[in-house]
């Protein structure tokens, strides 16, 4: 089937498990069938199951979690579009010898908005993106959700990074759950258990080596420079608290009646902080922040500041840095050592916790 975009879709969907989501994703030219050769299927939540007849070559992710999936799997050359580049850590890959993305290069999604001529633009094989996610956060109808799954590419991805929005009532994926179906897109079992068995020593290791104590953590966001409030984040079963669950730390937010700012929550100042009073202030900023600047910046105007000084976090030296949002394998990897190095200094401090050029020959294909 050519599609009135004059390109010809490799991908149908065989079954839709939300309800109202179209049944068909693309057609394959001349009828073939599912059982032919090189077809294969991905069963994933919402969408179900997803029939592809070879692996996508050009694809996008909205959020940045399945972008650096995606790079881990070895497919960075054909990620096209990104929600908002400020929010995907791709300075990360600086480390990894032979890997790069330039951020730069990918076609922002949002504009103010984010319509339907963008993914008729790109015209990408694959979207990895929960459709729910384009309808509940991006005000699209189920109607732009079914026409570009039909005329463009289907949708598969589950909306992991928060566990805090009340649609999301069907069932949510780890980061490695996640990441599998990933691999099973796009054709790579072998890179997917390369990662996974180098996520499970780093995690043995940190969780072996790190204090029996299980502090109180304030996840934060700064709603500006030097702020006078800040945007509370909840670490819950969402990926984006993955790093500090591995850690074993609790939260400080939720059981004191705070609200998540992706549920719907304002912001809270210092007063409310010192009431709560967590043993750990982790604050949370996009794009890449040195260890230098942030202790320049956000630290020493918490120091600096008549009512954030009082806090018992800020006088134990315990405001770490609490990495950015949206974490892949790869990043995840990078914001786990670094929020061990933050919080457990005496023990981590200065050190390296997974290999660098073994991390890039798995992306490279070099293992």
């Amino acid at each position: 089937m050519t599609t009135d975009a004059g390109v010809t879709r490799r991908t149908v969907v065989t079954t839709g498990a939300i309800a109202g989501l179209s049944a068909t994703a693309g057609c394959l030219g001349g009828g073939r069938s599912s059982d032919e050769a090189g077809a294969y299927s991905v069963t994933m939540e919402p969408v179900g199951t997803v029939e592809f007849d070879g692996p996508p070559e050009t694809w996008l992710s909205y959020t940045a979690d399945y972008a650096d999936m995606g790079v881990a799997l070895g497919q960075g050359d054909g990620l096209v579009g990104i929600g908002v580049a400020a929010r995907y850590g791709t300075h990360y890959y600086d480390e990894l010898p032979g890997v790069s993305v330039d951020a730069s290069d990918l076609t922002e999604l949002w504009d103010g908005g984010t319509g339907r001529e963008v993914f008729y633009a790109l015209e990408a094989d694959a979207h990895l993106v929960d459709p729910n996610f384009m309808i509940n956060r991006l005000g699209w109808s189920q109607d732009d959700v079914d026409e570009i799954a039909e005329n463009v590419g289907p949708f598969v991805g589950n909306t992991i990074f928060s566990a805090s929005y009340d649609w999301h009532d069907y069932p949510r994926y780890s980061l490695y759950d996640a990441f599998e179906k990933v691999a099973a897109v796009f054709q790579e079992r072998e890179r997917y258990e390369a990662f996974e068995r180098l996520h499970a020593d780093v995690l043995a290791d940190v969780q072996d080596r790190r204090p029996d104590e299980s502090p109180t953590v304030a996840v934060l966001v700064p709603e500006s420079d030097e702020p006078e409030a800040f945007y509370p984040y909840l670490i819950d079963e969402g990926t984006q608290s993955k790093h500090w669950t591995d850690l074993g730390v609790r939260d400080a937010l939720g059981p004191n009646g705070v609200e998540d700012a992706q549920a719907g929550g304002g912001t809270i100042d210092f007063e409310t902080l010192l009431e709560i009073d967590p043993d750990v202030l982790a604050v949370r900023q996009q794009g890449r922040v040195t260890e230098r600047a942030f202790e320049d910046g956000m630290v020493a105007h918490l120091r600096d500041h008549d009512v954030a000084s009082k806090l018992t976090a800020v006088r134990n030296d315990r405001v770490v840095y609490a990495g950015m949002t949206y974490q892949g394998p790869i990043i995840h990897l990078f914001q786990l050592e670094r929020a061990a190095r933050g919080l457990y200094p005496d023990e981590f401090g200065g050190e390296e916790l997974f290999d660098r050029q073994t991390v890039a020959d798995i992306v490279t294909g070099n293992r």
